[in-house]
């Protein structure tokens, strides 16, 4: 008898938490993890490679930027997204459901979070255009590469992502807002059920249509903003969704999250979902969020923060995060963080990287890439082995305590 998709491990004591394996066509992901961002097929700076020896497990792309270029015809004809970019391990792929909220309301994720703004539906971000209209059939946008007009339904993202070939993709859903009504989230909330029963019924026709491919795995997308209710409503209608007699494989947890309240709705989320499927929060990797969310439930995690701040010359640290463009280190001949174990803090200074930043060599980027990439990696790989030890709580305590409460040096 063949393997099941996800099998729990250990588990945190009181909570949620817990350890586990997925097992995909091209290998296991063992559970919590932390799940890399390649967007366009490729970690800013980095070799596909140079992702393997630092320890990621898999790599997640995003469909819409794919779609535009080179195509999904292409990857397809490369043989997949993962021999597409020469990467040997599991591989993600998210909907587009993202530039929902990005194009239609031209805010970044984390300006999406203020919540001090008047609560509207028509929002767009100051000096942006909109280039998203949503309706109850789908998504219509104009491409951010030349303006072009394009339209996304459920059945156009699961066969996009089917022809990608990534090893676990995720249904088409909406990204609203927190500063968006009640009213329209309720409206939101149903949509994207609507729009789930549609991506799982493509995505089993596709699968039987396509025998001779490996099976990809489908997450259904919590969304429902902050509202109690509505996540649990939205939970609760995922996990009753079925097609010929199967529902999704995971789930994923998505939506613009207000920092303080991320472990609550979470863990409202986790309580509502089969503990034999797993979960997938979508867009986070600060070590506190880290924590918080793995207590909460949460199995994997992904974020293109740690690459993106990295190629802005900011850096982890055991004790925080800081720019190594600060003149303090030009003659600093450290490593980033003398307990990391990644390539760079092995062979190169912070004095060197204050230099390359300074020159505007590309070199710059790949080395904090690695580096930043690693600490959050390595980060979540010790939390999967403190919940196997027993020893989460004191794990925790520890590295906050370092991270958030002492200036990095």
């Amino acid at each position: 008898m063949a393997d099941p998709f996800f099998s729990v491990a250990a588990e945190l004591p009181g909570r949620l938490g817990r350890t586990g394996v997925i097992r995909t066509p091209h290998g296991e992901i063992r559970t919590p993890a932390f799940i890399p961002v390649g967007t366009q097929a490729t970690v800013k700076a980095v070799l596909p490679e140079t992702m393997k020896e630092l320890g990621a497990q898999a790599l997640l792309a995003n469909a819409y930027h794919l779609y535009l270029q080179p195509g999904p015809d292409i990857v397809e004809e490369a043989g997949g997204l993962g021999a597409f970019m020469n990467w040997p391990g599991p591989t993600f792929t998210d909907s587009g459901g993202f530039q929902v909220l990005s194009l239609g309301a031209g805010f970044r994720k984390v300006l999406a979070m203020d919540t001090e703004r008047v609560q509207a539906d028509d929002i767009i971000a100051e000096g942006k255009e909109r280039l998203a209209s949503v309706d109850d059939d789908g998504v219509t946008f104009r491409s951010h590469l030349d303006g072009s007009t394009h339209r996304f339904t459920p059945e156009v993202s699961i066969g996009i992502q089917n022809k990608l070939g990534a090893d676990i993709i995720f249904a088409f859903d909406e990204l609203t807002t927190l500063v968006n009504t009640r009213g329209y989230q309720e409206r939101s909330v149903q949509r994207t059920h609507e729009w789930a029963v549609r991506c799982l019924a493509e995505h089993h026709r596709l699968q039987a249509e396509r025998t001779d491919r490996p099976k990809q795995a489908l997450f259904g997308v919590v969304q429902g903003a902050q509202y109690e209710d509505l996540r649990r409503q939205a939970t609760r209608g995922l996990v009753s969704i079925e097609h010929d007699g199967a529902g999704f494989d995971g789930y994923g947890i998505g939506g613009a999250l207000e920092k303080q309240n991320l472990a609550t709705i979470v863990g409202w989320v986790c309580e509502e979902l089969p503990a034999d499927k797993p979960r997938h929060l979508l867009g986070i990797s600060e070590p506190d969020d880290l924590f918080a969310a793995v207590a909460a439930g949460a199995d994997t995690f992904d974020c293109v923060s740690p690459s993106r701040v990295a190629r802005n010359a900011a850096v982890y640290s055991a004790t925080g995060r800081f720019n190594i463009t600060n003149s303090r280190f030009r003659r600093d001949f450290t490593p980033i963080d003398d307990g990391c174990d990644c390539y760079t803090c092995a062979h190169y200074t912070r004095a060197y990287l204050h230099h390359l930043f300074k020159t505007k060599e590309i070199l710059s980027a790949t080395l904090c890439t690695i580096h930043n990439e690693r600490f959050v990696v390595r980060l979540v790989d010790r939390i999967r082995a403190a919940i196997e030890a027993g020893e989460f709580d004191e794990l925790r305590d520890d590295v906050l305590g370092r991270y958030y409460s002492t200036s990095a040096q």
